[in-house]
């Protein structure tokens, strides 16, 4: 049985939208002609992805100061940068600096959604129960789409793992484990503005409204996560026994209540100035720097009492923020070996797409590694890659939407694979460190998600690829 078969069976049916008024331009892949880099050098990115799995595991005290994190990200980072600009000169340098900008619009979108969600604080004494654990990470994945994964995971992680505080640490650690699988992750696939490769193809010519139809996958890989995780919990919860809500008791004298309310709207101030990049094709700076004015003015406009009661710290940004920095210098030769070779890979078939893009998308940044695969689609189905909106090609066409939905699922669903296959990953790990729970290490995490997402992401792929 074919997959429009299936997809028939399930009651799937398209989901059309206009084509957008204005030509739109990508904002992270670097243009320019393809460079002809060698092999050996994917070594300094595989030597920064397995200090990152490593180092912490057998040198924890060490790994926990962030000068030294940046120590060891810049020893390989710099060289790196080094040999890339004086190898291939102003072409080298040009992709470089692309990528730089890119790191910059990177941490600068995490920071301003991380700052202004610590300045909201949910005053409520919510339930330890596996219902209410499963309706937040359903909320959050529904409201992913509408203020990003990041904006998601940093407004609900804490009131979150505070209706987990009194539990055991196992539970503490898979409550957060299945967080980052839903609302860091999967959830936000029915929009641009749910997860970056999404929003880069919206910038490269796919309709706003087109991701909605991914809806049948995402319910389905949502709705099993939801099941397992309830189940699992509830078994949790009976071996605990009586589990007491940590006490907030200002919500009980007060009620329930949302405090430092204005920063709500310096979140949708940034989710603003993401949607007026794609519109209005500013230049780099524009965008950023209205970033870093909600930044400041969150800031500004918030109490200390209100960050103290969400326990926030510039800790989890500034781990980030490091490793990044040196993870977004060292993946540039990578990213343009495959944008070399990505048609030379034999990918014909839809579920080919899905899971090439997806395990890339699991350790490279999951956006440009879209736009790769996307790509090499234009490239096998002979469209034109050098229009304004090439990507309206695939999103246009039934050939091109066959290939552009697994490439679209396999970048968002299995960016929750690793800790670093998106950013906000990396951030609730950082945090919940932070308020105690003793996460899983960068391979003790991927046994969760083998184990538990890859049989859900073949299940799809039956389904609806092969």
């Amino acid at each position: 049985m074919r997959a429009r078969s299936r997809l028939t069976l399930l009651g799937w049916r398209g989901i059309t939208a206009p084509r957008p008024m204005i030509e739109l331009l990508p904002l992270l892949a670097a243009g320019g002609k393809t460079l002809d880099v060698p092999i050996w050098a994917v070594i300094p990115f595989a030597l920064t992805l397995l200090g990152i799995a490593i180092i912490p595991l057998v040198a924890h005290h060490w790994w926990e100061s962030n000068r030294n994190r940046a120590m060891f990200a810049w020893i390989i980072a710099i060289p790196t940068a080094i040999w890339w600009i004086t190898t291939y000169g102003k072409d080298g340098q040009s992709k470089m600096i692309h990528e730089w900008q890119a790191y910059i619009s990177f941490i600068l979108l995490l920071g301003s959604l991380y700052v202004a969600s610590g300045g909201i604080y949910l005053r409520a004494n919510l339930k330890t129960s596996a219902t209410t654990n499963t309706a937040i990470c359903a909320i959050g994945a529904i409201i992913a789409n509408i203020v990003g994964t990041t904006g998601a995971s940093m407004l609900l992680i804490r009131p979150y793992m505070k209706a987990n505080a009194n539990r055991s640490m196992f539970s503490r650690i898979l409550s957060v484990v299945f967080f980052i699988f839903m609302v860091s992750n999967i959830g936000g696939c029915l929009t641009p503005l749910g997860d970056p490769p999404l929003f880069l193809g919206f910038l490269k010519g796919v309709p706003f409204g087109w991701t909605l139809r991914l809806w049948v996958e995402w319910a389905m890989a949502i709705g099993i996560l939801l099941v397992i995780f309830h189940v699992w919990d509830r078994i949790l919860l009976k071996r605990e026994g009586n589990v007491e809500a940590a006490i907030d008791e200002e919500a009980l004298a007060k009620g329930f209540g949302v405090e430092g309310k204005v920063n709500l709207l310096l979140l949708f101030g940034v989710i603003g100035a993401v949607l007026g990049q794609g519109h209005y094709k500013w230049e780099f700076g524009v965008q950023e720097g209205i970033m870093a004015a909600m930044t400041i003015a969150s800031l500004v406009v918030t109490s200390k009492a209100i960050r103290k009661k969400n326990h926030f710290t510039w800790g989890p940004i500034a781990e980030v923020a490091i490793l990044f920095s040196g993870i977004f210098t060292v993946m540039v030769p990578t990213l343009e070996i495959l944008s070399a070779n990505g048609s030379k890979m034999g990918l014909t078939e839809p579920w080919h797409y899905f899971w090439v893009t997806g395990g890339l998308s699991a350790f490279l940044d999951n956006a440009p590694t879209y736009v790769v695969f996307g790509q090499t689609a234009l490239a096998q189905l002979n469209f034109d890659p050098g229009v304004p909106s090439p990507f309206a090609q695939l999103s246009d066409t039934a050939v091109g939407i066959r290939l552009l939905v697994p490439i679209s699922l396999g970048a968002v669903f299995m960016g929750a694979m690793s800790y670093i296959g998106n950013g906000p990953n990396f951030m609730v790990k950082a945090i919940a460190e932070e308020n105690g729970i003793k996460m899983p290490s960068f391979f003790g995490y991927m046994k969760y998600s083998v184990c538990i997402l890859l049989p859900i992401f073949a299940l799809i792929t039956w389904i609806f690829l092969v």
